[in-house]
């Protein structure tokens, strides 16, 4: 293979991770709900430019995200950032795009399952914890321990006692958390009663988002007057200056995602860190090696 031709198939390489990436961000499949088919949407030479012009600046907002990324390993930053808000407003969508182009090593989501019998006997926030970054890490909570003023108070998961508790507890142990280093960023999305109405029946229509709704989001649905409730005496008794709160208006998920990240990147005073170029070694070629065939049962039929 000459230069021209490596070039070539270094172009389509990076075309092709391109392309598969913009598939995932199209969400062009549109469920009929009596046949079950998937139909394509036509749309507008208005929404195919406002189409081109978000991942424009997604892939900008990516690339700061890998500079902030290195900065953080440079000056061994600490960072944690708490996702909460309804459910389907979108928090899961944005964590995705954040990690997307980042090191796992680096940047992490925690996403804790609901507390087991022994967690539950244990100190409210000692599960919460071990996943807490160290010098040179970010760790992002997909919900995070303010799922006792949300969820567990609505559905009556903790007493008014451990409630109570909750909101007297929390502003020192974030504040123990910035004491100790650790930066911590706490986002709530916020969406209409109508837009999560909309995106609960797209996930009933659609068989690849149904395990999206669980019997707790459903039952959410209904409630949604008490979580409202819970939410405003959350942001007023837990927003303080070493943590505060940041909403996110949800509705338009396109933007959301931009509006999240681009506060996010000017929430560190990140710069580029210089690296050294990057040299590929010659690859070492031994007369005495010969490469052994693969035996024909064990390879994965082609069928496409």
């Amino acid at each position: 293979m000459n230069e021209h031709e490596l070039l070539d198939r270094v172009h389509r390489e990076l075309t092709d991770s391109y392309d598969e990436e913009l598939e995932m961000e199209l969400e062009d499949r549109e469920i009929d709900p009596v046949t079950k088919q998937v139909v394509e949407r036509e749309r507008s030479a208005e929404a195919k430019e406002a189409r081109r012009l978000y991942f424009r600046e997604l892939f900008r907002l990516q690339a700061e995200l890998v500079k902030l990324q290195d900065w953080v390993v440079h000056t061994g930053h600490k960072v944690v950032i708490l996702f909460e808000g309804r459910d389907a407003a979108g928090k899961g969508g944005v964590i995705k795009r954040i990690v997307q182009r980042l090191n796992p090593r680096v940047c992490r989501v925690a996403a804790l399952p609901a507390p087991n019998n022994r967690e539950r006997t244990q100190w409210y926030f000692q599960r919460y914890v071990s996943h807490l970054p160290a010098a040179g890490e970010i760790v992002l909570f997909d919900r995070s321990w303010y799922n006792r003023a949300g969820v567990e108070r609505v559905m009556g998961f903790c007493t008014d006692e451990q409630y109570e508790e909750f909101f007297q507890t929390v502003p020192e142990f974030e504040r123990m958390l910035a004491r100790s280093g650790i930066q911590v960023i706490k986002y709530w999305f916020s969406i209409s009663d109508e837009e999560q109405n909309a995106r609960f029946l797209g996930r009933i229509h659609d068989p690849l988002k149904q395990w999206k709704l669980s019997p707790m989001d459903l039952e959410s649905r209904r409630r949604w007057e008490e979580y409202t409730r819970a939410k405003e005496v959350m942001l007023e008794r837990t927003h303080i200056p070493e943590a505060p709160w940041w909403v996110v208006q949800g509705v338009d998920k396109k933007k959301a995602r931009l509006n999240c990240i681009h506060h996010l990147l000017g929430q560190m005073p990140y710069e580029e860190v210089e690296h050294p170029a990057i040299h590929l070694p010659e690859r070492e070629y031994h007369d005495d090696y010969v490469r052994r065939p693969v035996p024909p049962e064990i390879i994965v039929p082609e069928v496409y």
